[in-house]
């Protein structure tokens, strides 16, 4: 992270954005909120947040280690949100593949809020 600035996009500094979050100082208080918290999770491969914040119902038995392993082979360069209600965002998130080949992953990511917390259900690809 270059001078200390949100890997989400926000222009915030990582402190005052995504890492109370991560450190669970925080809610997420909108979909888009976690949705941005989880992409700067990726950035900083905290595999642990990732598995925290997809609801129950989708975690499967080496999901974390799954996040863990794609966050650390990814270079992500770019976070851009396209559009977001109350539990979808859609987003364009531009990294480097294994090959050092730019590509994007363009995802409507469709969010449930219980019990005072956002969770990631799942994602529909473009």
């Amino acid at each position: 992270m270059n001078n200390n600035n949100c890997p989400c996009g926000s222009g915030l500094l990582y402190e005052n954005c995504c890492q109370p979050y991560h450190l669970k100082i925080k809610q997420a208080p909108t979909a888009e909120a976690l949705m941005r918290s989880r992409y700067s999770a990726f950035v900083l491969a905290d595999g642990d947040y990732l598995y925290e914040t997809t609801h129950a119902s989708k975690r499967k038995g080496n999901l974390k280690d799954a996040y863990l392993t794609s966050a650390k082979d990814t270079k992500w360069l770019k976070l851009e949100i396209v559009s977001a209600s109350l539990d979808r965002v859609e987003f364009k998130a531009f990294y480097l593949n294994q090959k050092f080949q730019p590509a994007v992953l363009h995802e409507q990511s469709n969010f449930r809020l219980e019990d005072g917390k956002w969770y990631y259900v799942y994602g529909v690809f473009y």
